[in-house]
């Protein structure tokens, strides 16, 4: 078949859906099909499916696809947790779709029973061959996500004021997407010589920072099924968590490592835990280790194609 993959994350952007996207590209590619990647759809009859990305960024072209070819609509966690409850268009796309992509069994919750029928899971993997290799002079936390509101980046930077004298670095990766939360960041060094934001960096390189930590923080107020955890999970890295449907989706419901949302007291607290207690560390490893099998590539791959019925 000949497929439009469209997604909003053009090429050179360094976030979660243009991985998504590249990677889901080379799996139908590898299972025969020709894919076409593209922000937004330009009609071509000999196209015999599309699968979009992001129910409410890529309506235009969902909306604009011809009506009897196969329709896939893989749902973000801005869709899943905020816009479908919010945006007709993401409803309506919703709708339009034949088949409903989402990336960790608790999201179809969050749309309505009817629609759930049309529902299918597909975990996100990595293929990276990195192991888990944490440096030895301090316990290293790595922060990866761009700064924008919904990952409410700066909260472990905030978790530092309540560690003091903890032997703890942080390493930040992310690009400054709001300017208010850059400066936050730029003030951060300047007056915690323990946090490091790094901005944006090659993928590959934010690989190499993971797999040197001794454990990472996601504290976002939304995801639909971070690649940066299934990345954790593959490598090895514990994972401290806030605690939000599309963190307990991937981790499960009896992981130990959460912590309440918004509340850098209680992540300071699993810091301490984590950097102070090796059984309890050892726990958290022991816990991330049985997912690895869950983000291999080979296992996406297979869910993509059953789900896109490809």
């Amino acid at each position: 078949m000949r497929i439009a993959l469209v997604t909003p994350a053009g090429p050179g952007m360094r976030n979660g859906n243009r991985h998504t996207a590249l990677r889901w590209a080379g799996f139908l590619r590898a299972a025969g099909h020709t894919v076409d990647v593209s922000t937004q759809w330009s009609p071509d009859p000999r196209v015999d499916a599309m699968l979009a990305l992001h129910a409410r960024r890529s309506h235009a072209s969902i909306s604009a696809f011809p009506g009897g070819k196969l329709l896939v609509v893989a749902l973000t966690g801005t869709d899943v947790y905020r816009d479908i409850h919010e945006s007709a268009e993401a409803r309506e796309s919703l709708e339009l779709a034949q088949r409903l992509i989402v990336l960790q069994p608790r999201a179809r919750l969050e749309l309505p029973p009817r629609l759930r029928r049309k529902v299918h899971v597909v975990v996100q993997s990595s293929s990276t061959s990195l192991m888990h290799r944490p440096v030895g002079r301090r316990f290293r936390i790595c922060v990866i996500g761009h700064l924008r509101a919904e990952k409410d980046p700066m909260r472990t930077l905030a978790a530092l004021s309540h560690l003091p004298g903890q032997n703890i670095e942080v390493v930040h990766l992310g690009a400054p997407l709001d300017p208010a939360l850059e400066a936050q960041a730029m003030a951060g060094m300047a007056r915690e010589p323990r946090y490091r934001w790094l901005g944006s960096v090659p993928h590959a390189r934010a690989l190499r920072w993971l797999a040197s930590s001794h454990a990472m923080v996601i504290s976002s107020r939304m995801e639909g099924g971070a690649n940066v955890v299934c990345e954790a999970l593959r490598i090895g890295v514990p994972v401290l968590a806030s605690r939000i449907p599309g963190n307990l989706g991937l981790l499960g419901g009896g992981y130990a490592g959460y912590f309440d949302l918004e509340d850098e007291r209680a992540l300071a607290a699993l810091i301490r835990h984590a950097a102070g207690d090796a059984g309890f560390y050892g726990k958290l490893k022991s816990q991330v280790r049985p997912l690895r099998g869950m983000v291999e590539p080979r296992a996406e791959a297979r869910a993509l194609l059953s789900a896109a019925a490809l």
